[in-house]
């Protein structure tokens, strides 16, 4: 017995078979060392999500981006934690973001850009094996969005082998 309501939490593409586009995203895949091309949708669902409510903010507002911005004040503070906006953009701004944006918030992203792993594949092996840690807890979800203050916190478990600077594995992120 089905409900209908759609628990994916993703949408797939409308053509599943256009040249262009999964050349595109197997670029986005193998850039971000993502599992599977599900993990990108999921990406282009939350901004989708992201867009649909600017939209709605600012056509509620009549197009008054003042008033966009002290009615979604909530959702632009957000978007500004999790670093995908920055403090002087606006929620115009919000309608230009791409899937980049987006996926240089997973915590294996900002592994690999932070130089604990030498690949984004790498990295997503690092924190699966619970070498990883924000601010001393051990995270285990490469798909976890990081808010921009938690950044600094990313580190090594310090019970992980891979805390020794010698460990040949960090050899080559150290390079």
């Amino acid at each position: 017995m089905t409900t209908g309501k759609n628990t994916k939490g993703y949408e797939t593409p409308n053509h599943p078979y256009q040249g262009e586009r999964i050349a595109e995203e197997s670029g986005l895949l193998g850039r971000y060392g993502l599992k599977n091309k599900e993990e990108l949708w999921r990406a282009q669902s939350e901004l989708r999500s992201i867009r649909r409510e600017a939209r709605r903010l600012i056509g509620e507002a009549q197009g008054d981006v003042e008033e966009a911005e002290a009615a979604g004040s909530e959702f632009l503070t957000r978007l500004r934690r999790y670093g995908i906006l920055d403090d002087n953009d606006k929620i115009s701004d919000v309608l230009s973001l791409a899937e980049t944006d987006i996926l240089e918030r997973r915590l294996q992203t900002v592994v690999y850009r932070k130089g604990l792993a030498s690949t984004p594949q790498q990295a997503r092996q690092f924190i699966t094996h619970g070498h990883i840690t924000i601010d001393g807890a051990r995270a285990k979800a490469p798909s976890r969005k990081i808010e921009a203050g938690e950044e600094a916190l990313v580190a090594y478990d310090e019970r992980s082998p891979l805390a020794d600077d010698l460990h040949p594995a960090r050899a080559e992120a150290q390079e």
